[in-house]
């Protein structure tokens, strides 16, 4: 697969991202639908050995160990593989197509004060990620002239889910259509913020 085209993922104006209920988290995996429901994809952890799943149900080390989540269509079809490579400060994603074929790279720019990563396809800079505030629930995207083109909020999903479940939930507003690859790297960002954020912390 060469672009998005007209799959859904990456069409639809607003996009919610929840990531799988579970007591204990062992494999990353997340459903996007859109506003009404439907199911517009998936993305799942792979090319994780079961003696990883071991360590990282008895540890809190995922941070020094590489995820790479596979995203999928409604068909199951993959269009996208996100590879976080091990981090020691600051994260980064690889966004490549199905066929291996790179797309950009999200990376992020700060390690105090509010949560920043920079959208980059070939070196260049094509957009910015950035956090509200300090407690990163509510992200903005913003294209290279500094126009907002999309935010991401993370939503609350009540006192005992918090408590007992490791899932989240982001929703995506996406306030124009936009061309590829920066169709393409809004649907990785929106994975991004819980990989590269939210899972060293649960």
């Amino acid at each position: 697969m060469s672009a998005p085209g007209a799959i859904p993922l990456f069409t639809e104006s607003e996009l919610v991202v929840g990531q799988r209920d579970k007591l204990v988290e062992v494999v990353n995996e997340y459903d996007v639908h859109d506003r009404d429901g439907t199911l517009l994809g998936t993305a799942v952890q792979v090319g994780q050995s079961r003696f990883a799943r071991a360590v990282r149900v008895l540890g809190k080390a995922d941070h020094f160990k590489a995820v790479e989540l596979e995203v999928r269509d409604a068909a199951g079809t993959p269009v996208l593989r996100l590879t976080r490579p091990a981090k020691i400060v600051r994260s980064r994603v690889l966004v490549r197509r199905s066929d291996g074929t790179d797309v950009g790279e999200i990376r992020q720019d700060s390690t105090f004060g509010r949560a920043r990563f920079s959208l980059l396809v070939g070196g260049q800079r094509i957009g910015v990620l950035t956090a509200k505030d300090w407690w990163a629930r509510d992200f903005t995207i913003t294209d290279h002239d500094g126009a907002e083109i999309a935010r991401i909020v993370q939503t609350w999903e009540g006192l005992t889910k918090a408590v007992f479940s490791t899932a989240d939930s982001y929703v995506v507003r996406i306030h124009r259509p936009q061309a590829d690859p920066l169709a393409s790297m809004i649907v990785a960002s929106a994975l991004t913020v819980d990989t590269a954020l939210k899972q060293d912390a649960r």
